[in-house]
């Protein structure tokens, strides 16, 4: 039988590439994101490729209201779901706390942490329901360390790694896995984000050194989701071979 996976965040970058990769690899996903059109054109692209199910919704994980609609307008099979890949997330601005920007910090609070918890809150029932599962939270290497001007967003993702900590323990009587994986520098719109469109700076971020792909990424989510029923992958830290941390790079520049 078909995998039935279900992805935040599947506009773009690590979203994608694992939506990409599960169609690959003969599994049904649902995709969702905010940006309708592209949510559309990588559906087509997967029904296209891979002859996979593939069902879009259009929401913002930071609206609580959207998200429990969404999910509960899935019926029959879509419900069964046999991954969640909590990918959604970003980082807005680099500045010091005491002049960071409260409209980003609400942003990124609501939409890397709240938004995770509105979605994880609907799907876990399902889970708990079928008596399986698996729950893969995409974290960071900001959440294991935080570092000069990442304030905020390291908050948020060491908020993702006590969160992941905490599912782990209630799931556990109910057969649902829980991963957190954390990647360090990808090379996505991440930076983009981050910088407000400054197209230079983003790229300056990975100037001299070979990031991370999202399709890396991807790769290591999928093997997560091959092992036998009695293993699973707590915590996994994913760092390209030119980055040793979230400060220390070997830059040839």
């Amino acid at each position: 039988m078909k995998k039935l996976i279900f992805i935040t965040g599947a506009t773009s970058g690590i979203g994608k590439a694992c939506a990409l990769k599960f169609a690959q690899n003969n599994c049904d996903v649902i995709i969702t994101g905010r940006r309708e059109k592209k949510l559309n054109n990588l559906a087509s692209d997967i029904k296209n490729k891979y002859k996979v199910d593939v069902l879009s919704l259009c929401f913002d994980v930071r609206n609580k209201n959207s998200v429990k609609a969404s999910i509960d307008s899935l019926k029959g099979k879509w419900r069964n779901i046999d991954v969640l890949i909590n990918n959604a997330g970003l980082a807005l601005g680099l500045s010091p706390i005491q002049e960071g920007d409260i409209d980003d910090w609400e942003t990124m609070i609501d939409t890397n942490v709240k938004g995770l918890l509105y979605i994880s809150r609907n799907i876990m029932p399902l889970m708990i329901k079928n008596k399986s599962g698996h729950i893969i939270n995409i974290g960071s290497i900001a959440g294991k360390e935080t570092y000069a001007n990442g304030n905020i967003y390291c908050a948020t993702k060491h908020a993702v790694n006590s969160i992941t900590e905490a599912m782990r323990i209630d799931m556990l009587k109910y057969g649902v896995k829980v991963t957190q994986i954390c990647p360090g520098a990808v090379n996505t719109e991440f930076s983009t984000v981050r910088f407000k469109g400054d197209k230079q700076a983003a790229d300056n971020v990975y100037k001299g050194f070979e990031p991370l792909k999202p399709e890396d990424v991807a790769d290591v989510i999928f093997y997560t989701t091959t092992l036998p029923k009695h293993v699973n992958i707590n915590d996994l830290l994913i760092m390209p071979t030119m980055q040793a941390n979230s400060v220390y790079f070997n830059k040839k520049v």
